[in-house]
């Protein structure tokens, strides 16, 4: 998700500063939650800014570039295996859990597809 623009900030902070003015109004007319405009309103009092906060990056990856390593050669030994498969072997090897979701992510990046086969015509059935 982005972070709302900095002219919509503006305005917002400008709407907060009118007389009268509450919160939850400013929120509903720039359709933005109660929350945001507080956090607003807050950032600008401790730091003097409206700019949002840098991207952080998400949570750092469970798997290091050797564990990374030892799943891409263990698919290319096992290239059958599912994802629970995978996940099992990995919990013996390790000794520790991660998601399949995880596991998937660093296959796809790997270009390494989950798919067994291409999919095969229908079968035809004759008239007797």
């Amino acid at each position: 998700m982005q972070p709302y623009s900095l002219d919509l900030r503006t305005r917002v902070a400008a709407a907060c500063r009118e007389p009268n003015a509450r919160k939850t109004q400013v929120a509903q007319r720039f359709g933005v939650s109660r929350s945001f405009v507080g956090d607003l309103l807050r950032r600008e009092r401790e730091t003097g800014s409206l700019a949002p906060k840098p991207a952080s990056g998400g949570p750092e990856r469970r798997l290091s570039a050797d564990d990374q390593a030892w799943l891409v050669a263990y698919v290319g030994q096992h290239a059958d295996a599912t994802l629970a498969e995978l996940n099992q072997a990995w919990q013996t090897h390790s000794g520790r859990s991660v998601g399949q979701t995880c596991l998937w992510n660093v296959l796809n990046e790997q270009d390494l597809r989950r798919k067994k086969k291409a999919s095969t015509p229908p079968s035809v059935i004759r008239p007797a």
